[in-house]
């Protein structure tokens, strides 16, 4: 899913509005003095002032190396639903990201730009994860886009509202044994949501998987001639939704709202009526430069596991161009993908300007991560933009320090969102339904799913 990072002021964003009603995909007009017009994705609706005051720098930065790109910001969010109307409408920017989860689906559509030869010319290919690469490579072999950043599972916590419930904040909890018990406590102590879920637009089945894998089942598996098996009715599963519907209707600890997404739960958590939910971990960026959340408030852990084979689920998402485009504005957009998302991961000089130039707009560097790359060309990155880290590291040590602990599992690759979307409604019945019967919810969800994985 999403995530889900980087990077204008308002005049900007209003042009950007208009560039994105007025059907951008169609790219390659000349500019001002004949330039390339390449319009890209910025930022959700609602970002904060320095985050496109950060993009503007970046923007001016990028333009005198290639005086012949005018770049045109964008507001973009990818949202499931929504989405596969906005590609046909035609109205996405030439640059765009999406999740890995979308990026199969999207590829047997034939709607992403073949960059196999640009990336073996930039020299990036050999230097990807393998499984990352994957994610990216259609069935012909050729590459689709640049993996830009990848994430794991962590659960976030209002450090806060742990002092106000006696807990400490400096030891989360480590089983979701314990994370129900801190939810009570919370609840009990402040009247807040000691946990929270997101249920709708298809990050309700997104979340339900990441505790199914947590738990060490799994909603989907490989049958290993190109089909998937649904195989969400085990007890993995079964145990998350028990633990949601304890927590709602048991403890009541869980609060009113249960039709949150990965938009609203970020706002309920950053004005602090949250005490934990789980996302993905690169998170910490959009609650403080989209959602106003004051940094001290702030802690992350990993998720608990248990089970035989438990893993924390991760995804990250990918930039990519539009399949509209011409030649022109193909060539400047991969100019713009290996300037502004590529470079910063495998160059000292350019991973230092992009830090400093985002800490000296009040942007976060330094927010935990899974490296697209490799492990140690991923810490060797944060080495060269130490002096520039800007976010309370001390506060996510218990899951930057746990998470290399944990097996990183793929999102499933079949039918992905539309599962999730029908997994949402699982999910809502619980939190709706104190007498839903789970083991029926996950029979049908089970056959629905592999109808869908047999279309």
């Amino acid at each position: 899913m999403k995530s889900t990072h980087r990077a204008l002021v308002a005049g900007v964003t209003a042009l950007a509005v208009a560039g994105a009603l007025a059907g951008c995909s169609a790219g390659g007009d000349a500019g001002d003095g004949g330039k390339t017009e390449l319009r890209v994705a910025t930022f959700p609706p609602g970002a904060d002032a320095a985050a496109y005051e950060a993009f503007a720098a970046q923007e001016k930065q990028f333009e005198k190396e290639h005086p012949d790109i005018d770049i045109i910001g964008v507001e973009y969010e990818w949202e499931g639903p929504t989405f596969a109307v906005q590609l046909a409408g035609g109205s996405l920017p030439d640059v765009f990201t999406v999740p890995f989860t979308d990026s199969k689906t999207l590829l047997e559509n034939g709607q992403l730009t073949d960059v196999t030869a640009e990336m073996k010319e930039l020299g990036y290919t050999d230097k990807f994860n393998p499984i990352v690469l994957d994610g990216v490579t259609g069935d012909d072999g050729k590459i689709y886009g640049f993996p830009r950043q990848a994430y794991a599972m962590g659960l976030h916590y209002n450090r806060d509202l742990f002092e106000q419930a006696g807990l400490d904040p400096d030891q989360p909890p480590t089983t979701w044994d314990e994370v129900r018990e801190a939810a009570k406590k919370i609840h009990d102590a402040t009247g807040k949501a000691g946990y929270a879920q997101m249920a709708i637009n298809n990050t309700g089945g997104w979340q339900l998987t990441a505790q199914t894998v947590a738990r060490g089942g799994r909603t989907q598996t490989d049958a290993g001639d190109g089909t998937a098996i649904s195989t969400i009715d085990n007890d993995a599963t079964r145990a998350t939704l028990q633990f949601l519907h304890d927590v709602k209707w048991e403890d009541g600890s869980f609060g009113s709202k249960v039709d949150l997404d990965w938009g609203s739960i970020n706002q309920e958590f950053a004005a602090g009526n949250i005490g934990m939910y789980t996302s993905g971990s690169d998170v910490y960026t959009a609650l403080v430069r989209d959602f106003g959340m004051e940094p001290s408030i702030y802690g992350i852990t990993v998720v608990p596991t248990e089970g035989e084979d438990p893993g924390t689920l991760g995804g990250g998402d990918i930039a990519v161009i539009s399949p509209t485009v011409d030649d022109a504005t193909k060539a400047a957009a991969v100019e713009w993908i290996d300037w502004y998302y590529m470079q910063k991961l495998m160059d000292e000089d350019a991973a230092v300007l992009d830090a400093k130039t985002l800490n000296e707009s009040g942007q976060a560097v330094g927010t935990p991560l899974l490296p697209v790359l490799s492990r140690e060309l991923y810490e060797q990155s944060l080495e060269w933009v130490a002096d520039y880290i800007n976010v309370p590291v001390e506060q996510m040590t218990p899951f930057s320090d746990g998470i290399w602990e944990q097996t990183p599992v793929g999102e499933p690759k079949v039918k992905t969102q539309e599962v999730y979307a029908l997994l949402d409604g699982v999910v809502q019945k619980v939190l709706t339904d104190e007498s839903a019967d789970i083991d029926a919810l996950l029979a049908q969800a089970q056959s629905d799913a592999q109808a869908k994985l047999d279309e």
